[in-house]
């Protein structure tokens, strides 16, 4: 038997998200309530973090660099006031938590992009034709 509390978290958790992993760059669309007006503001940065798997209570951890300044923010991932999350590049990492990333300046800062291998048959399928 399901309670209330489950019922209600299943119908929050939003439908379709794309994979979103740390080193991802992503761009948050997230709606703001001025007085009776509603807009989108984007934050734009990379995912440094993410936590409490893909339930209810999953949340990213996004930084960004303004003027010169590092700025971090926490998005909880099913929160009805995000509009939408952009996954725009892909990172190469090797670690679950990128707080090294906090210390680092310059190129040390700097992420891979992953890239796809595509095998010998994928690239030239007629080589492996007989002659």
């Amino acid at each position: 038997m399901i309670n209330l509390a489950e019922k209600f978290n299943k119908i929050q958790i939003k439908p379709g998200l794309s994979e979103i992993s740390p080193g991802d760059t992503v761009e948050v669309h997230q709606k703001i309530k001025e007085k009776d007006k509603e807009r989108i503001q984007v934050f734009e940065g990379v995912v440094i973090a993410k936590k409490h798997g893909k339930g209810i209570n999953a949340t990213i951890t996004v930084r960004k660099i303004i003027s010169g300044i590092g700025v971090e923010r926490v998005f909880p991932i099913h929160s009805p006031s995000l509009a939408k999350i952009e996954v725009i590049k892909r990172g190469k990492v090797r670690r679950a938590k990128l707080y090294y990333l906090r210390g680092a300046k310059g190129k040390k800062a700097r992420l891979k992009n992953r890239e796809t291998v595509k095998t010998a048959t994928e690239e030239n399928p007629t080589e492996t034709e007989p002659k």
